[in-house]
Order: C-alpha cells, then sequence, then structure tokens
C-alpha cells in the first residue's frame, strides 16, 4: 500500500511558475513508476508527465519544453517543476505511482489544484 499526497498547488499567472510536490510513504517507493496527471473540468484525466524507477522521462505535447518531472528516492518524493503555465494548464494535478512489474498495482493522491489566471 502506498499513500501519496501532493502540495504545491495555487494561483498563478500566466508565464508564472509552480512546482508540485508528491509525497509517498507505505512501500518501497524506487519500485514504482510516478506519473502526474491532470484533470480540467468537465474533461478526462490526461497524463502530463512520467518518470520511471530508472530516472526515464516523458511528456505530453502540450507540456514539453515548460515542465520537467524529476524525483527523489530517499525522500519517496516526485516533482513537477511548471514554467511558462497557461491558462490551459488549470486543472487539479494528481499524482500516480504505478508497480514496475506488476501494473494493476497502481495509486492515486487527492490531487491539488492549479489555476493559472490573471
Amino acid at each position: 500500500q502506498v499513500q501519496l499526497v501532493e502540495s504545491g498547488g495555487g494561483l498563478v499567472q500566466p508565464g508564472g511558475s509552480l512546482r508540485l510536490s508528491c509525497a509517498g510513504s507505505g512501500s518501497t517507493f524506487s519500485i514504482y513508476n510516478m506519473g502526474w496527471y491532470r484533470q480540467a473540468p468537465g474533461k478526462q484525466r490526461e497524463l502530463v508527465a512520467v518518470i520511471t524507477s530508472g530516472g526515464s522521462t516523458n511528456y505530453a505535447d502540450s507540456v514539453k519544453g515548460r515542465f520537467t518531472i524529476s524525483r527523489d528516492n530517499a525522500k519517496n518524493t516526485v516533482y513537477l517543476q511548471m514554467n511558462s503555465l497557461k491558462p490551459e494548464d488549470t486543472a487539479v494535478y494528481y499524482c500516480n505511482a504505478r508497480h514496475i512489474v506488476i501494473n494493476a498495482i497502481h495509486y492515486w493522491g487527492q490531487g491539488t489544484q492549479v489555476t493559472v489566471s490573471s
């Protein structure tokens, strides 16, 4: 069992930056691939970025060059650095942990709201 707690969301002006954090507990963090997803009102949840247990990363086209995902296994934490934010980045951002072998085992955080508005 893994518990995930996101933090760092808030209100930011267009062009601004935020860093989201996701702290994990309850299991060995390094055996999970970690991802950030987001869900805007009236839309489906979508993948934003993923980082594997080995540190490989992948990004949605809409955030490439602006967002950076990273992880610190010693701190059981994954981060999402978001730069050059746009109004369309407004959403609830969720952290996900997916077991590297048994993909059916995965966990979600409660989400953190990011609002980009002037």
